[in-house]
């Protein structure tokens, strides 16, 4: 189990990673740390919401994924000033941390992860 997360929190912090490169150029090292605890988080919740239909499953994933990037967000841009991303300028965001346009992104990006039909009850 311990060999699992560990993968899965290395492959969510490379893949947040890579796909921010491919967003907007660059990235920052929490934005990797975020991306790893989301995706082993996402891998939790798929668990307990596995019964659920299709949309809801990814909904709660992009809940989750937005919910993070808030808590990281106003940690890192807002606490200690890191200015890593900043949303002011877009529609619907809070704060500057989160926007519609970008949790709606999560809901379509989570499907690989939330979508999956459970093989056995692990």
């Amino acid at each position: 189990m311990k060999k699992q997360t560990a993968g899965l929190f290395a492959l969510g912090a490379a893949g947040y990673a890579a796909i921010e490169i491919l967003w907007r150029g660059y990235t920052h090292w929490t934005m990797a740390l975020t991306g790893g605890t989301v995706l082993v988080a996402l891998d939790r919740l798929r668990r307990q919401v596995r019964e659920e239909k299709p949309v809801a499953r990814c909904a709660a994933g992009a809940i989750l994924i937005t919910t993070a990037e808030f808590v990281v967000g106003c940690t890192v841009n807002r606490h200690y000033e890191l200015a890593v991303w900043d949303y002011s300028d877009e529609r619907f965001n809070v704060k500057g941390q989160i926007c519609a346009k970008y949790a709606l992104l999560w809901l379509l990006l989570c499907a690989p992860v939330m979508l999956p039909k459970q093989q056995n009850n692990s």
